[in-house]
C-alpha cells in the first residue's frame, strides 16, 4: 500500500494554488479554476474546489488516498480485520476506488489505478 494522493476540498482554490506553489516551489502538474495538482515525490496534491454533495456523489472532504494492488481484495481483507467500508469499490475515470473512515472520522480511499 503507498499514499499516492492528498485531497484537499476549499473555496479558496486560487489561495491554495498560490500556497503550494510556493511550498513546493513548483507550478502545477494541472489546473483550471476549480482545481489544481501538485506533486510532491510521488504524491499527488490535489485541491479541488468545494461542492454540495448529491446523491451518489463522492464526498467532497479532505482524504488521503492509497494505492493497493486489487481494491476489492483489499476491502475484503480490512473488512475480516473488522473495518467498515463506507463507499463499496466502484469504477471512476481514474480507476477503481472504495472509502472508509479511520476512527477520528479521516476519510480514507483505496484506489486501485487503470492499467493501459
Amino acid at each position: 500500500m503507498q499514499l499516492v494522493e492528498a485531497a484537499f476540498f476549499t473555496p479558496d482554490v486560487e489561495g491554495m494554488t498560490v500556497f503550494y506553489r510556493a511550498l513546493l516551489g513548483a507550478a502545477p502538474v494541472a489546473e483550471s479554476p476549480d482545481m489544481a495538482i501538485f506533486m510532491a515525490g510521488g504524491t499527488k496534491i490535489f485541491i479541488h474546489r468545494t461542492y454540495e454533495a448529491g446523491e451518489g456523489a463522492l464526498p467532497p472532504e479532505n482524504h488521503l488516498a492509497f494505492s493497493v494492488p486489487d481494491v476489492d481484495a483489499a476491502c475484503a481483507s480490512l473488512q475480516a480485520a473488522g473495518v467498515a467500508v463506507q463507499t463499496p469499490a466502484q469504477d471512476y475515470y481514474w480507476g477503481r476506488s472504495a472509502y472508509l473512515r479511520a476512527p477520528d472520522g479521516q476519510l480514507i480511499e483505496l484506489i486501485q489505478e487503470k492499467r493501459d
